[in-house]
């Protein structure tokens, strides 16, 4: 009796026992279950590091570094076809700047060059092309983007051929290549102001009329030089100045005139240009290379001379010798080195590299013709041999 009451009492709770064992392992499993559910659909907590970890900064050669120099290559006379009064362009726009061509125009910090058409398709011109040598050129405002492509950033306006169409071909003009990243220079009063390799650079453009800056008013010139001097490293100018063509090879230290207008006199411009602060003068408008000089250190290359044309401009003898100037200046404006790319226009106006370097050539012939005691020296690689200062004992 005692034994049977026994074995009920230990099967009930070897019952129970099995049972709690059962609900248990059920709730362990489920809340494996729960917590892994949480771990895949909850953030988790970020780790609070017990020490401050130093925000990384790099050494001084892994900071970004600029060169303590820039780099200026610059172009004469633009004038890529023109539609007006008749169609003379090129099939396609891309031929108008042969590769070649283009590769030599890489690798500087600015740019620049001298444009004389419009971008525009305003239909009127302001000139009478009645009369004889008046000439009024047009070309397609998608052109801007050729010349950006090629690198140009800076282009001279003021020239004799910027207003062929007026205000509106005007304002067209530089609005359209302001659209493609080309900066335009020789406004009235304006200096423009840019920076290369973090160096502070100013741009200023004179030409012999008075709705651009004048290179006839000689007091307001070097106002503007002086003025650019106190916010920039590096004062380059942009000058049109002197006669054109093939008789207008040699400048002269005097005023020049062409088909009764005054082109001023060049070398007085440059020179006071440079003693009141510029570092840089590039000449442009004679249609022809030529001279250059080492002014107080500093370069003036009086006419880089054309550099497209396509079927507008002359490509006769020197007409058709042309140039890019390679220019480096150092953070204090003080020339580093300089050379002369040659450039031959074929008969169409399009410009190819000169491998004869008759450029070259020319450009030593009138150095030495338009500065006899001190002509500023070329090698045959067309290299501007630059004396060295020498430090004070």
């Amino acid at each position: 009796m005692v034994d049977r009451s026994l074995g009920r009492v230990f099967s009930f709770s070897l019952i129970s026992i099995s049972l709690y064992l059962g609900i248990s392992i059920g709730v362990i499993i489920r809340l494996g279950q729960s917590q892994r559910l949480n771990a895949a659909t909850m953030p988790t907590k970020p780790v609070q590091f017990p020490l401050a970890i130093p925000e990384f900064t790099p050494s001084k050669t892994q900071q970004q570094t600029f060169p303590d120099t820039i780099t200026i290559k610059a172009v004469g006379d633009i004038i890529p076809g023109t539609n007006f009064p008749n169609y003379r362009l090129p099939r396609f726009r891309d031929q108008l700047l042969p590769k070649s061509v283009r590769t030599h125009l890489q690798g500087s910090d600015i740019l620049f060059g001298n444009f004389e058409s419009s971008l525009t398709n305003y239909p009127y011109t302001a000139k009478d092309i009645s009369r004889g040598q008046v000439f009024a050129f047009r070309s397609p405002p998608a052109y801007a983007q050729l010349f950006a492509e090629a690198g140009f950033n800076v282009f001279n306006m003021a020239n004799n051929h910027a207003m062929d169409f007026g205000p509106v071909g005007f304002k067209d003009t530089m609005k359209n290549l302001q659209a493609v990243g080309i900066a335009t220079l020789g406004h009235k009063n304006q200096i423009l102001y840019l920076e290369a390799n973090n160096i502070p650079v100013a741009m200023i453009g004179f030409s012999p009329y008075e709705m651009y800056n004048s290179i006839h008013n000689l007091g307001a010139a070097k106002a503007l030089v002086a003025e650019a001097k106190k916010k920039a490293n590096i004062v380059v100018v942009s000058m049109h100045a002197g006669a054109e063509g093939t008789g207008a090879l040699h400048v002269k230290n005097q005023t020049e005139f062409f088909y009764g207008e005054n082109r001023g006199n060049a070398i007085a411009f440059a020179r006071n240009m440079i003693d009141a602060g510029a570092d840089l003068v590039l000449g442009h408008g004679p249609h022809v290379p030529r001279a250059m000089e080492i002014y107080k250190g500093k370069i003036i290359a009086y006419s880089l001379g054309n550099f497209l044309g396509y079927r507008t401009l002359s490509t006769n003898a020197q007409t058709g010798d042309s140039m890019i100037l390679e220019v480096k200046l150092n953070s204090a404006g003080d020339l580093v080195s300089s050379k002369i790319i040659p450039v031959r226009m074929d008969r169409q106006g399009i410009p190819h590299i000169d491998r004869s370097f008759q450029t070259v050539k020319l450009m030593r012939y009138l150095n030495n013709q338009a500065f006899p005691k001190n002509p500023v020296k070329i090698n045959k690689k067309g290299e501007v041999v630059v004396q060295k200062k020498l430090n004070p004992s």
